[in-house]
């Protein structure tokens, strides 16, 4: 997802002209180009002499995934203080809204997992991985799991990456200064909240350095690529594009969960609500960006859908910064289907704690460029994947994201066309 103001601003034009080009447009560049090398120094018969050559070109895709582990855990932490501290949530229908988002959050994820878990997709292709890849079983413990919730230290989730710790301390922290936020707008309108532009600061210096190394994306793409292609030829591909028809069949199914509920939760016609949400979809799937799709799904669900003002803007505006169905749904797929291609079971545990994880990892992700690739690190180390693996699904995740993006934004619409009720508006509400 790409982050709204980067296409705002005024020295957009000032930028040189590669800046300029679309980054879907720079990856499939890299793409042809990664696949051109990839022939040209063996493809699956690689030369001795030009071995070492071969292994030097995953050092870009490398760098990248140091540098969104690092910044996973901080981007998390300060963009879910930054959602709380800004955002007007309401009393009794905030209540409701979070149940929504949470039942809808778990489906998806459940969809995520039970697709994968029948399809198999990591199991229809031949990839070389480590021997020594092994990971730890883990039983289902719900005790153990609340213990591991409350961590050590305060900072010690930000070294171990545990993301359930992490928002247990955003949260508990998030709730704190909003409670003393509304307590100095209380005694007075006009406080200043200098804890609040902090935040707000932090927030925004962390998403620029992401930018930068989202800007190496197609450096990645290209060198992952060429060395499998060097190394293995494309054999490797045929499970990737297995897990591409599994990512789509799951968005699919949360897509046709979602008109069931729309068709027996409220009084809108499925029909109607695909029809008038056509635009929210198109502009989601064309930026990448729900927060782009933002305004357009607030103006489509009252003016072709036909919801009150009210509902539109709890689903559209207030839900849409803890909603992130399709990239929690994607991210569930990603870990099983990384477990299947290196030849390892996750448990029953394990797959609760992936559950966990991403229901976590949704909340501080929305509305955070490419908060599948952030927080994707944060899920593979709950369960102990290496993830070095996430090099081999940056190179189709420019295409996943857009797709997983409009779900995103359906589930926004969802939310609000069940908040409206059974009883359409009438002419006094218009």
């Amino acid at each position: 997802m790409s982050y709204p103001d980067s296409t705002t601003s005024p020295k957009t034009k000032a930028r040189p002209w590669w800046q300029r080009i679309p980054l879907t447009l720079q990856i499939v560049i890299a793409l042809v180009a990664a696949v051109t090398v990839g022939i040209a120094l063996g493809a699956g018969n690689p030369s001795p002499s030009n071995a070492a050559l071969i292994n030097n070109l995953a050092i870009p895709a490398e760098l990248v995934l140091k540098a969104l582990r690092a910044l996973a855990t901080p981007l998390i932490l300060v963009a879910v203080l930054h959602t709380l501290m800004t955002t007007n949530i309401p009393g009794t229908a905030g209540r409701r809204l979070f149940v929504l988002l949470l039942t809808n959050t778990t489906v998806a994820i459940l969809v995520g997992l039970f697709v994968a878990n029948v399809l198999r997709p990591g199991t229809w292709g031949n990839v070389v991985t480590s021997t020594s890849t092994q990971i730890t079983g883990q039983s289902l413990d719900p005790w153990g799991l609340l213990k591991d919730a409350v961590p050590e230290a305060v900072l010690k989730p930000l070294v171990d990456n545990n993301v359930i710790q992490l928002i247990v301390i955003a949260l508990s922290f998030g709730i704190v200064l909003r409670g003393l936020k509304s307590e100095q707008i209380a005694q007075d309108k006009h406080a200043y909240q200098p804890i609040e532009d902090v935040i707000g600061i932090l927030f925004e210096a962390v998403v620029r350095i992401l930018n930068w190394v989202i800007a190496l994306v197609p450096f990645a793409v290209f060198g992952i690529v060429a060395k499998t292609v060097a190394k293995e030829g494309f054999a490797p591909f045929q499970s990737l594009g297995a897990f591409i028809v599994a990512v789509l069949v799951a968005l699919s199914l949360q897509a046709c969960y979602y008109l069931t509920r729309v068709k027996f939760g409220s009084w809108v016609h499925p029909l109607k609500f695909l029809a008038g949400g056509s635009d929210a979809f198109l502009t989601a799937f064309s930026t990448s960006s729900s927060a782009a799709a933002m305004p357009v799904t607030f103006e489509v669900l009252q003016t072709k859908v036909g919801l009150r003002e009210s509902s539109a803007a709890l689903g559209a505006l207030v839900g849409a910064n803890f909603n992130n169905d399709g990239t929690a749904l994607y991210e569930a797929m990603s870990a099983l289907y990384i477990s299947q291609l290196i030849g390892q079971h996750l448990s029953l545990g394990q797959q609760v704690i992936v559950i966990l994880t991403s229901i976590f990892a949704s909340v501080g992700a929305a509305n955070i460029p490419n908060a599948g690739l952030v927080t994707m690190t944060l899920v593979f180390t709950s369960v102990g994947l290496p993830t070095q693996y996430i090099a081999l699904l940056v190179t189709v995740d420019w295409f996943l994201d857009r797709c997983r993006t409009a779900i995103n934004v359906m589930g926004d619409m969802t939310v609000s066309t069940l908040l409206d009720g059974k009883k359409p508006r009438t002419l006094d509400e218009a």
